[in-house]
């Protein structure tokens, strides 16, 4: 791989996500040359990935060109790789387009969805982690409705049902904006269906929603879910499904050409580190973020499990814990050149939040807590500025507003017609 070398000591970042992006910011005009790779020239802004997947935004709203971030940044240099293995003895990651050496590496490369070894929901299930994958939802979501309108009554029920397994944020969003469209997009794009028919179920296996969240946004939650007319199943579990029909573990079945999975992730782990650097498939990291066992290697984000006294079981996996994670290890780098003692990281929860729909979301910012339109316009507010590029933030607030207006969303597009493997 040809990069430049130069005086400076050489810190490799794996992954242009939240993590990556900030410790890469930070890095700016401290002696270090700094050198990142991903596999798609692009940042995605995950947390609103299922407004493309439900028509409200096209994909370049959320995606921002990573050169174009750092074009002003001396010594950053971009690769667009998909790295194969670490080569932590030779201090060499070896990728698809050549091998480079680091002195310091970082591992930003965040999570995949995990299936949780159910072969089926593998093949078949409608995953939502990356602009591609929302693509391709959009797309069968649409498809969807054009095969029902030359289906008959008992295909018609099966192309507009929607289940999504996982009442985490990313389902409880997907299930709002889907019954949105159901409400006040649908009906008149497809007059001569039914849309009454379409349904949304919303299935988790625990006995509430967003579990990491308060006990009123989580009741909030299945209340405004249920007057959107999403149908939410408690205590269910899902044992199989083979693309037309999904099984429970109690038995009981559910005709759908469609399962969408926001049930679970795992970590993006690279080849070439022992076990015992790994755990609950993320890479075990001290309070500095360095990876058990390894001197000069450093894991931010979703995927490094770093327990702290607050958060005994290890920090959440959100973006806010990784922007703060590669803010804060890049000053330690700079100590750890200067031979001064790293610093121990400590998270600073700001709180959480998630939307339902128009009007609808839930807020929780320590002890205070509050629901509804308020609670929906601080969440704009918050997902808007945490958008890469003006650009982005215009294009957005543009589309939000004609939406609200509106009733509409302008983005029904099948760019791509979705055909399963």
């Amino acid at each position: 791989m040809n990069v430049p070398k130069n005086e400076f000591k050489r810190v490799v970042i794996i992954g242009g996500g939240f993590g990556g992006l900030n410790l890469a910011k930070s890095l700016r005009n401290k002696d270090f040359q700094v050198v990142m790779l991903d596999k798609n020239n692009y940042h995605t802004f995950q947390p609103l990935l299922y407004q493309v997947a439900t028509s409200g935004l096209e994909p370049d709203s959320i995606a921002y060109p990573i050169r174009k971030i750092f074009k002003n940044q001396q010594r950053f240099h971009f690769r667009m790789a998909s790295v194969e293995k670490v080569n932590t003895a030779d201090k060499v990651i070896e990728t698809n387009i050549g091998q480079l050496d680091y002195d310091y590496l970082v591992i930003a490369t965040g999570t995949t969805t995990n299936f949780f070894g159910m072969k089926g929901v593998e093949k078949y299930a409608m995953t939502m982690k990356t602009v591609s994958e929302a693509l391709d939802l959009r797309s069968l979501i649409l498809q969807n409705f054009e095969k029902a309108l030359l289906a008959n009554e008992e295909e018609q029920e099966s192309y507009m049902n929607f289940p999504i397994v996982g009442g985490g944020p990313t389902g409880v969003e997907l299930a709002g904006a889907l019954a949105e469209l159901k409400n006040h997009v649908l009906p008149a794009d497809y007059p001569d269906l039914n849309i009454k028919r379409m349904k949304i179920q919303v299935i988790e296996m625990q006995d509430e929603l967003l579990k990491s969240m308060s006990d009123n946004a989580s009741k909030k939650a299945l209340s405004y879910l249920k007057e959107l007319g999403v149908d939410v199943m408690l205590n269910k579990s899902v044992a199989s499904f083979d693309g037309d029909k999904l099984t429970f573990k109690s038995g009981e079945e559910l005709e759908s050409k469609t399962l969408i999975w926001a049930a679970g992730v795992r970590g993006n782990v690279i080849n070439g580190f022992p076990e015992t650097s790994i755990d609950r498939g993320m890479y075990v990291v001290d309070r500095t973020s360095k990876v058990k066992g390894f001197e000069n290697i450093y894991a931010v984000g979703d995927i490094a499990y770093m327990t702290t006294p607050l958060f005994e079981s290890g920090l959440p996996q959100v973006a806010p814990v990784a922007n703060q994670q590669g803010t804060f290890l890049a000053k330690n780098l700079v100590r750890v050149r200067n031979n001064e003692k790293p610093l121990e990281f400590e998270y600073n929860d700001q709180g959480s939040m998630a939307t339902i729909g128009r009007n609808r979301a839930v807020v929780d910012m320590g002890k205070i807590k509050f629901q509804g339109t308020l609670a929906w316009f601080v969440w704009m507010f918050i997902h808007l500025i945490s958008l890469v590029g003006f650009r982005n933030r215009v294009i957005t607030f543009f589309n939000w507003s004609y939406n609200y207006f509106s009733f509409d969303r302008g983005a029904r597009l099948i760019i791509r017609k979705f055909q399963r493997n």
